[in-house]
C-alpha cells in the first residue's frame, strides 16, 4: 500500500486557493450581514416610518400598522431569499460559478441603494423594496457561494473548507451587531449608511473575482472544456500533475448522465423519496421554528425587556457566543455524529426557551432575573450552533443520491426561508398577544422536534450515500411491498466523491461500515 500512497500527488492548500475561496465567502459574510442588521437601528426606523407618515398623511401610524410595517420590512428579507435560492440551478448553468456570483453582486448595489437613499427620499417603501432586493441577493449567495468553493477545493480538504460557508454567515452577523452600535453607525443620522453598507462588499468581491478561476467541475462536466479545467487545477493546486482531479471529475460526469434526475412532485410520490424528504422538510423547520431568528432579530428589545441597561452589547456578546460554538461544533460533528449533536442542541435550546419565559416574565419583581435573561439567551444561541444551525443543511445532501438530490435541496431550502418569513411576520404579533410567554410556543415545538429526530432521524456519519439511500429503499418496501424494483433510485457506490450541495457541509464523506440508528 505504501508505494501506491507515495505515488498520489499530495493534495495542498496554496496561497491561490485560499485566496479564490476568501472572495467567495464574501458572499456569506454579507447573508450574515444583511441577517444581523436590521436589529440595532429597530428604534430609529420605527421613528422614520412615523415620521414620513405625518409628512404624508398629517397623523403618525397607528402602533398596530408600525408594529405590521416594521414586521413586514424584517420578513421580506426572506421572500426574497426564497425566491433566490430557487434561482441558483438555473443561474449557474447558464453562467456558470463565478460569472453569477458577479451577476448577483448588483443585486446588493441596487438594494443597499434603496435603503440608503431612503431618509433622503423620505420613503419608507424604499427600506423594504430594498430588503426584498437584498434577500434575493442573500438566497442567491446561499447556494452560489458553498456551490464554488466545494467545486474548487480539493476532495481531502472539502468538508473543512464548506464550513467557512457557516463560519462567514455568524461573522458576518457579529460585524453587523458592533457597526449598530449607537456610537458608530447606529444613530438617528447615519442608519441609513448601516443598512447601504453592504455595497462595500459586493464592490470588493467584484473587483477581486475577475482573478478567480471558474469552477474545474462546470468547466469540465457541463462545458467539457478538459484543458481549461485542467489549466485552472494548475493553479489551485500548485502542481502540473491533476490527473487524478480530471480523472474523478469524468467519472463523476458519467455518473451524472447515467443516473435519473428527480423532479420536486417524484420526491413527493415516490415512497423512497417521501421518508428522507419529510426528514429534510422537518430538520429545515427545527432550525427555523426554534426560534433563533426571533431571538436574533429582536434580541436587542428582548435585553431590554429583561432589564439590561445596554442591550445592545449584551446582543454582541450572543453574536461573539455564536460564532465560538460554530467552531467548537466542526470540531464535534464528526466525533458525536450528526443525530446526536442535533438531539443535544435540540434539548439546551428547550431548557433555554423555558428560562427566557421565567426571566422575562418575572424580572419586573426581581430585577436579578435580568441576568438569567441573558444566560438563557446566550445558551440558547450555543445550542443553536451545537446542531440545529448547521446539521439541517449538510444532512439534507447526505440523506439523498446524486440524482435527487438538487430537488431536495431546492424544496429544504424553500422551507427554510419559508419558516424564515413566518416568524419574522408573526413573532411581534406573538409577543403582543403573549408577552413573556411567547417562547414557550417555541420551546413545545422543539420538543416536537426532539421527538421527531429521536424517531426517525438516522445517523449518518461515516455512511456512504450509497448505503443511507438503500436503508430509505428498504424501509419503503417494508411499507409497501408491491413497490417494484424499477422503482428504487441509489447513488452510485463512490458517489461520495459529488460536489457537496449543502451551504455548510462539514466534511467529506468516507466509507466505513454501514452504521444503524
Amino acid at each position: 500500500m505504501q508505494p501506491l500512497e507515495d505515488d498520489k500527488p499530495k493534495k495542498k492548500v496554496t496561497a491561490y486557493l485560499l485566496y479564490c475561496v476568501s472572495v467567495a465567502v464574501i458572499g456569506s459574510l454579507q447573508f450574515g450581514y444583511n441577517t444581523g442588521v436590521i436589529n440595532a437601528p429597530e428604534e430609529k426606523l420605527r421613528v422614520f416610518f412615523q415620521n414620513v407618515s405625518m409628512e404624508r398623511y398629517g397623523q403618525p401610524f397607528s402602533e398596530e400598522t408600525l408594529t405590521t410595517l416594521w414586521s413586514f420590512a424584517v420578513a421580506i428579507f426572506s421572500v426574497g431569499g426564497m425566491v433566490g435560492s430557487f434561482s441558483v440551478g438555473t443561474m449557474v448553468n447558464i453562467f456558470g460559478r463565478r460569472k453569477s456570483m458577479l451577476i448577483t453582486n448588483i443585486l446588493a448595489l441596487v438594494g443597499g441603494g434603496l435603503m440608503g437613499l431612503s431618509t433622503l427620499s423620505r420613503s419608507f417603501e424604499m427600506v423594504i423594496i430594498g430588503r426584498l432586493v437584498i434577500g434575493v441577493f442573500c438566497g442567491l449567495c446561499t447556494g452560489l457561494t458553498p456551490m464554488y468553493v466545494g467545486e474548487i477545493t480539493p476532495t481531502a480538504v472539502r468538508g473543512a473548507f464548506g464550513t467557512l460557508h457557516q463560519l462567514g454567515v455568524v461573522i458576518g452577523i457579529l460585524i453587523a451587531q458592533i457597526l449598530g452600535l449607537e456610537s458608530l453607525l447606529g444613530s438617528d443620522a447615519l442608519w441609513p449608511l448601516l443598512l447601504a453598507l453592504t455595497t462595500l462588499p459586493a464592490v470588493l468581491q467584484s473587483i477581486m473575482l475577475p482573478f478567480c478561476p471558474e469552477s474545474p467541475r462546470y468547466l469540465l462536466i457541463v462545458l467539457n472544456k478538459e484543458e481549461e479545467a485542467r489549466k485552472a487545477l494548475v493553479r489551485l493546486r500548485g502542481c502540473e500533475n491533476v490527473d487524478d482531479d480530471i480523472q474523478e471529475m469524468k467519472e463523476e460526469g458519467m455518473k451524472m448522465s447515467m443516473e435519473k434526475k428527480v423532479t420536486i412532485l417524484e420526491l413527493f410520490r415516490s415512497p423512497n423519496y417521501r421518508q428522507p424528504i419529510i426528514i429534510a422538510i422537518i430538520l429545515q423547520l427545527s432550525q427555523q421554528l426554534s426560534g433563533i431568528n426571533a431571538v436574533f432579530y429582536y434580541s436587542t428589545s428582548i435585553f431590554k425587556d429583561a432589564g439590561v441597561t445596554q442591550p445592545i452589547y449584551a446582543t454582541i456578546g450572543a453574536g461573539v457566543v455564536n460564532t465560538v460554538f460554530t467552531v467548537v461544533s466542526l470540531f464535534l460533528v464528526e466525533r458525536a455524529g450528526r443525530r446526536t449533536l442535533h438531539l443535544i442542541g435540540l434539548a439546551g435550546m428547550a431548557i433555554c426557551a423555558l428560562l427566557m419565559t421565567i426571566s422575562l416574565s418575572l424580572v419586573k419583581t426581581n430585577q436579578s432575573l435580568s441576568y438569567l435573561a441573558i444566560v438563557a439567551v446566550f445558551g440558547f444561541v450555543a445550542s443553536f450552533e451545537m446542531g440545529p444551525g448547521p446539521i439541517p443543511w449538510f444532512i439534507v445532501a447526505e440523506l439523498f443520491s446524486q440524482g435527487p438530490r438538487p430537488a431536495a435541496m431546492a424544496v429544504s431550502g424553500c422551507s427554510n426561508w419559508t419558516a424564515n418569513f413566518l416568524v419574522g411576520i408573526g413573532f411581534q404579533k406573538l409577543v403582543a398577544l403573549c408577552g413573556p410567554y411567547v417562547f414557550l410556543i417555541f420551546m413545545v415545538l422543539l420538543i416536537l422536534f426532539f421527538v421527531f429526530t429521536y424517531l426517525r432521524v438516522p445517523e449518518t456519519k461515516g455512511r456512504t450515500f450509497d448505503d443511507i439511500a438503500r436503508g430509505f429503499a428498504s424501509n419503503a418496501e417494508k411499507a409497501s411491498p408491491s413497490t417494484g424494483p424499477d422503482a428504487v433510485v441509489c447513488g452510485p457506490p463512490d458517489s461520495r466523491d459529488a460536489p457537496p450541495l449543502s451551504p455548510t457541509e462539514k466534511v467529506p464523506m468516507v466509507d466505513l461500515p454501514a452504521g444503524t440508528q
